[in-house]
């Protein structure tokens, strides 16, 4: 019994880096993976360093967008942080 005394303050430790760390972590990278996988021709995006453009082509690894200025560019998929939603766009 004294040993699993000694241990169990470890494995709260343990649990609770999973569950404060690890976890939400991991759900975060499936969310982002997700939206890189389900781009298409006409979203609004921003990419991870803040460029606002329209994907105008995209492939397996890269996509090609348009700024407002009709400047043409060619990006990682990796590199899109995050697709504008139709009601942000309007505000």
């Amino acid at each position: 019994m004294g040993n699993l005394g000694g241990l169990l303050p470890m494995i709260v430790i343990i649990a609770l880096m999973y569950f404060m760390l690890i976890r939400p972590a991991s759900k975060q990278r499936k969310k982002t993976a997700t939206m890189q996988a389900e781009l298409s021709r006409g979203n609004k995006i921003v990419t991870i360093g803040g460029l606002h453009a329209t994907i105008d082509a995209i492939d397996d690894k890269t996509a090609v967008v348009v700024l407002e200025d009709g400047t043409k560019m060619r990006f990682e998929r990796a590199a899109i942080g995050r697709v504008i939603d139709e009601n942000e766009v309007a505000k």
